[in-house]
């Protein structure tokens, strides 16, 4: 048995402290669960199998199972079950993932699967003291990204930041501050001519008055982008420019089997026909999607020279870079409609987000197979292959 993808919606991605600041995010989940329940106006809601839902900082408003809270506040019957999956910026992906499965192995027809994140609300946190009443001071610690209450049995060199990784990384591999700003100019200029084309409007739901993502600078440049400073090291070549911004939002995709297609209402976007997880030391988890999509590939019986689209999460410029350079891949048929350093990085809906683009722009080029694939702190990456069902009729 199979898994499709039927539908993919999302909210747009708004910055850090931005547009989006002021939603829960329990109601931006809920908010596309909705959105896409509407595309689906033949699918009785009480016959979701289950809600998969990503998310990865876990400690605020989207705490005590957020993805059940999202299908109670979506007006779901309260018979349909709810999960959280947390594998950090992968979550998303994992949800889907994990809901194909259940699928595949009959335990549901149709799966609903997302995530979300608002990285803006995510609290500060504090410790509970060894023991009653301590006299010092205690330091609250944000969850917004990265690395927070460290074990000290961890390694250093595990524990270092997301941006000193990627410095790590390019060091390793030679990828230099111009051709990540290229690269950078490239997400933020497909990104915006996306928009004015109108190929998100159907893959977008508005929220609180924001249309569109709010980090794409479409008038940036490479003067504008080679003079910012780095971020994680002074003679380092990591910016605010060609990485991935804080940001808020939640994506949502619907999940069935083939002969759910008479339930849903809808025919199938894609076949998920292949499906990668591969992990490696924490701070070298930007190349990890480089073996979870060869991984995917191998499952899916098809090779590198098949693939017509990619869609890879833009953590940071370099790792990017790096893993088209591992794979071999034509740059260009890689996040043709901008990425993640344009569009967005709410951690927990980034899976999602490129998995339903994917569908999309296989459709869109007329090309058969894809690769959807993201990477994870501590040294994880997952990866899909999605199957255009249009051309593999």
């Amino acid at each position: 048995m199979s898994t499709y993808l039927y539908s993919a919606v999302r909210t747009p991605f708004g910055r850090f402290n931005g547009a989006l600041a002021g939603v829960r995010p329990d109601d931006l989940a809920a908010g596309v669960i909705a959105a896409l329940l509407e595309r689906a106006p033949r699918l009785d809601p009480a016959a979701i199998g289950e809600v998969v839902w990503g998310n990865a900082n876990g400690a605020g408003e989207e705490n005590r199972n957020v993805g059940r809270m999202a299908a109670l506040l979506a007006g779901l019957p309260t018979s349909v079950p709810g999960s959280t999956v947390n594998r950090l910026c992968g979550s998303s992906l994992d949800a889907a993932m994990i809901g194909s499965r259940t699928i595949e192995t009959g335990d549901a027809g149709v799966v609903l699967a997302g995530g979300v994140e608002s990285m803006t609300r995510a609290p500060w946190v504090l410790p509970k003291p060894a023991k009653g009443f301590p006299a010092g001071n205690v330091t609250a610690v944000s969850t917004t990204l990265g690395w927070r209450l460290v074990n000290p049995r961890m390694p250093k060199e595990w524990t270092v930041s997301l941006g000193e990784a990627n410095e790590l990384l390019q060091e390793k591999y030679g990828v230099g501050r111009d051709r990540q700003d290229a690269f950078a100019l490239r997400s933020h200029r497909l990104a915006a001519a996306a928009w004015d084309e109108g190929f998100y409007d159907d893959l977008v739901v508005p929220v609180e008055g924001l249309k569109r993502d709010e980090g794409i600078r479409a008038d940036t440049s490479l003067e504008k982008l080679s003079g910012l400073k780095p971020s994680f090291r002074p003679d380092g070549t990591i910016t605010a420019g060609n990485a991935s911004p804080l940001s808020d939002g939640a994506s949502a995709l619907l999940l069935g089997s083939a002969d759910a297609a008479g339930r849903i209402g809808l025919e199938p976007l894609a076949r998920i026909a292949g499906r990668g997880a591969f992990a490696l030391d924490p701070q070298e988890f930007g190349y990890a999607p480089v073996e979870a999509a060869n991984r995917a590939l191998a499952r899916a019986g098809i090779g590198w020279d098949q693939v017509g689209a990619v869609e890879l999460n833009e953590a940071f410029a370099v790792q990017s870079l790096v893993c088209v350079d591992a794979w071999g891949v034509d740059p260009e048929i890689v996040n043709t409609r901008g990425g993640a350093i344009a569009i967005g990085h709410p951690l927990g809906a980034s899976g999602a987000r490129v998995l339903g683009t994917l569908a999309k722009v296989l459709r869109e080029r007329g090309e058969r197979w894809g690769v959807a694939a993201i990477c994870i702190g501590v040294g994880q990456g997952l990866a899909v292959v999605l199957e255009n069902t249009e051309t593999s009729k």
